[in-house]
């Protein structure tokens, strides 16, 4: 997957300032930078972050999922 910049004006000057800066590597937006960051985490981490309501509703689709599939 090709990574592009921003095209709007105001995203691509903050992303430039980050690459010189050096808060994302070049060919990184802030979206992977996140991404990045929150993958380094672990989902122990991510489910300390969500809600008690946010945990259900992932749990309710996975089961929901889990079971719709035909054996």
């Amino acid at each position: 997957m090709k990574k592009t910049r921003p095209r709007d004006f105001n995203q691509l000057a903050k992303t430039i300032v980050d690459i010189t800066t050096g808060e994302i590597e070049e060919g990184e937006t802030e979206l992977t930078a996140k991404r990045r960051e929150a993958g380094r985490l672990g989902a122990k981490a991510r489910a300390k972050t969500l809600t008690e309501k946010q945990r259900s509703d992932i749990a309710r689709k996975a089961a929901e999922a889990r079971w719709s599939k035909p054996n």
